[in-house]
Parts: C-alpha cells; structure tokens; sequence
C-alpha cells in the first residue's frame, strides 16, 4: 500500500468518452487514455485489503462477485502507483491471458465488491487494467514466447471466443500442439462478432492478439465447422484430447404472434453482420438505416444493439426491459460485496439520449403481439405494463389490464439472451448434456462423458462472463494437460 491515505486524498475517476453525438459518427472506440499522473492516483486509491474481495471471484445471491480469474489487483494497482509499469504488467499477466480484452468489455465485478465501495466509489479497477496492457504493448513488452519444448501431444480446441483461446493459450504454453477450429471466417467467436467494433476493435485488439498466439505456435482454421466440414469421428482419431468451447448460442426467441414478420431479427445476427461491413468496408445485411427500431432486451447485448442501430442511421430506437427499474442505489437485499443492482446508463442509453433527447429505455414492459401489414411485414410492436408479484417463491409478471399500447417499428431486435449450446456437433460425439442443454462436465474437472473430451465456457458453463469463459479456459487446459501428461505445471 504506497499511498496509505490515497483513498481519502483522491476520489474516483474515470477516463473521459468522446462525446455522444461525435463518436456516432464512426465505429471507433470511444474511451479516451487518462494521463498518466491521474492513473497513478487512481492506483493509489487500492487500499490493499487483508482480504481482498476484488479478486475472490465467486458467485453470490446468483451474481459474480470479484474476479473470476482472480487478477492479483492490490499488487498491480501498487506498482501502478509507484510508477512500476512493467511490474503491473508482469503481475496482471500472470492470472489473465486477454486483460486487453476484460480491460475493455467486462462488466468489472471487481469493482462492485471492491472493499472501497462500502463508504465511498470503488477502485477504477478496470480502466487500470486496460491502461496497464495498453502501456505493455507501446513498450513492446508483448512478445511471442516460444516454447521450449513440445510434447508430441494433439489437441483440438473447437471454438475460437474467450474460452477456446485462453484454453489454446494454455495448453500451447504447455507445449502441446493445439489447433483452434473456427467455423466463421475470423478468429475470437464472441469478440469477433458478438461485440462491436465500437466497445472491442476487431483488427487494433483482438487480431492483435490472435496474431501474437499465432507466432507463439498456435493454430487457427477458419470456415470449418467441426461436425460438418471436419467430422467429429476424424477429430478424435487425429488428436489426443479435444476441448469443446462452442459457446451458448441458440438465441432465446420471443414466443408470440407475429414473430414471422420480416424485419424481426436476432440481435446476434444483427451484430454479426455488422460488423462483417464494417471490418469489410462494405454495406450491412441486416441494417437499421431509416428504420423504427424496437430492441427487446436490457442487457449488454441489447445496449450493443442501440448503439449499432443509431450508427446505422435508424429513425429512432426504444428499448424494452420486462424487469423493473433498478435503483440509484444499493437496497438492503443487495449487500455489499454481492453486485450491485443498481441503475447504470451505458454507452448506448447515453447516444440515445443525446439524440433522441430521452434514455431509450422503457422497464416493466412486455411484447404482447408483433403487428404487421398483412403481407408479412412488421408493421409495430403491442406493448403492456406489468407488475411483478411473488407466486411460489418465484416473482412472476402479471400483465396490468389497460395499459396495451402500440410502439410504430420496422425492425424489431431480439436481444433475450441465449439458451445453450448448439447440439449436432454434441450428438455427434455422443457426449451427455444437463436437462438445460449444457454440456455435462463437472466444473474443477471439465471431463465430458467421452474419453479424452473435455468442455469449458458457456457450451459448459451456460451464458456468463467473459471473465468466467477466461477461468474455465484456463482451468479446462490445466485439466487436460494432466490427462495428457499425468501432471501438470499449469496455474
């Protein structure tokens, strides 16, 4: 703890945004760097806490609470502090493969059970973060590090997001030879194509990173679908263990009438093909332009698509949450070090209402019915209040009479979240899944019902974290790589 007081001395800030109605105007990234002497404070605010609760990592009340990969923050934030950049770095590499990426997309769990945040902010965890491997790479510190030695060993890594790479990343370092299988034309799942280029730039980051593993050994193959292009039973037989980090991605669909019309899309394929025109320079698929968009779903994926669909040039956009508005403030079922479950306006909410002049956000809301014209078009969305009351230990919705209204729209995004993991290729390889589709590998272990299959991430896990897909690539790796060996020296 450099700074014994810094936590009264300095109060919590965050790098300024490129302003609202500028930063629409391109796909870029939009937060700027802090200076250095104001990072400096920020690391100084850590209070170094006997019991670090920023990187425990574990789920509470349902919510994540620290780190997942259990970043050793206190020590990083104190070399920040003391002007000790390049041993911030070498103590944040140690726990997290990709904190360019958790820098710049994770929610920050850390921060909402920061020990700080009981009386005053938190710490600006995840700004200090960014900013520490930011700085590593201009010095040049991020360098392909060759392995020694390889094992002889095969292993197929099936699916290229956070998971499957932190998983390659591992089990590369332990001298296996790992090939990743991409069934999209680029690397990073998720990253790639499931996160603007706006939060997450494809080609400055992400390629970035995929390049350097590459150098380090790595091996990608895109536009092969494992169970279509390259079959599940020559997978097996040309390596010695597989990992399966396919993701959750069956989207979860909104089951009323009208959801044949044209113009209703999921928001994942929304996304998708966004990005896709903006990486290629070219016109999207799927486009909000001169649109009245409707996006259902308060999440990150839904304030991804408000964002998208203002850059798009769309008339307007509303968002529809069926949960209640959160409060200004923790409640007193929301303790401290649980997440807090509070009101947060995030980059999309703050375009909107640069705007439109308004948040786009409207709570307690249910989609009642999809209009359209007749002829298959999607004409608008019915809309009602709702109450929440407790039923059976669980609150449910209740739809309040006299409050249906019309919301006039040409596009409707499904932004719901996701059901669990794709199934053909899972059928395929025979492996056992939970009755919610998950694939069924014990968390600690990661071992399908086959021999030699191992799974890990959201294909495992169910829709989470990123943060979390970085733990379970990691933990799967170490895993593996005892089956592999008998041993491991994997953290």
């Amino acid at each position: 703890m450099g700074k014994v007081k810094g936590f009264l001395d300095h109060n919590r800030a965050v790098p300024e945004d490129r302003l609202p109605l500028e930063r629409i105007k391109d796909w870029k990234e939009f937060h700027k760097k802090m200076p250095e002497e104001a990072l400096r404070e920020q690391g100084a605010r850590c209070m170094d806490c006997g019991t670090p609760y920023c990187h425990t990592g574990f789920m509470l009340s349902g919510m994540t609470s620290g780190c997942p990969v259990h970043n050793l923050i206190p020590e990083w934030n104190d070399h920040l502090y003391r002007g000790f950049w390049r041993e911030a770095y070498e103590r944040l590499a140690k726990t997290n493969n990709f904190p360019e990426f958790t820098g710049r997309v994770c929610p920050a769990p850390c921060e909402g059970s920061c020990v700080l945040g009981i009386i005053e902010p938190p710490v600006t965890i995840k700004n200090i973060e960014c900013s520490i491997i930011e700085h590593a790479f201009d010095q040049g510190w991020v360098k392909p590090q060759q392995v020694a030695e390889r094992t002889g060993k095969r292993v197929a890594v099936v699916g290229s997001g956070p998971a499957g790479l932190a998983c390659a990343d591992q089990l590369n370092k332990a001298g296996h030879t790992v090939t990743v299988y991409e069934r999209d034309d680029r690397i990073g799942g998720l990253l790639m194509y499931g996160i603007p280029n706006m939060k997450l730039d494809k080609e400055a980051v992400v390629q970035r990173r995929v390049d350097l593993m590459e150098e380090e050994g790595v091996l990608f193959v895109v536009n092969t679908e494992v169970g279509k292009d390259y079959f599940s039973e020559k997978l097996l037989a040309e390596n010695d263990a597989v990992v399966l980090c396919t993701g959750s991605t069956r989207p979860r669909d909104l089951d009323v009438e009208g959801q044949k019309n044209k113009g209703v899309y999921f928001a994942m394929d929304f996304l998708r093909s966004s990005t896709k025109a903006v990486l290629s320079k070219s016109a999207p698929t799927v486009s909000a332009k001169d649109k009245a968009v409707v996006v259902i779903g308060g999440g990150d994926t839904g304030t991804d698509c408000v964002a998208t669909s203002i850059r798009q040039g769309c008339k307007r956009v509303v968002q529809l949450e069926i949960m209640p508005e959160p409060p200004l403030e923790r409640q007193p079922d929301n303790p401290w070090p649980e997440w807090p479950k509070t009101l947060k306006v995030d980059y999309g909410q703050e375009e909107a209402a640069a705007l439109q002049g308004e948040d786009p956000r409207r709570y307690s809301i249910m989609t009642k019915k999809l209009l359209g014209d007749g002829n298959g078009r999607l004409t608008g969305v019915e809309i009602c209040k709702v109450a929440w009351e407790k039923k059976e230990e669980r609150f449910v919705p209740r739809p309040v009479s006299g409050t249906e209204e019309i919301i006039p729209a040409d596009m409707v995004l499904l932004a719901m979240g996701f059901l669990g993991p794709e199934e053909g290729l899972l059928q395929q390889l025979k492996v056992e899944q939970e009755e919610c589709s998950n694939i069924k590998a014990p968390y600690g272990d990661f071992r399908t019902s086959m021999i030699k299959v191992f799974a890990a991430g959201d294909a495992r896990r169910g829709q989470s974290l990123i943060v979390w897909a970085i733990n379970e690539g990691r933990a799967a790796a170490r895993e593996c790589d005892r089956y592999l060996m008998g041993c491991t020296n994997l953290p």
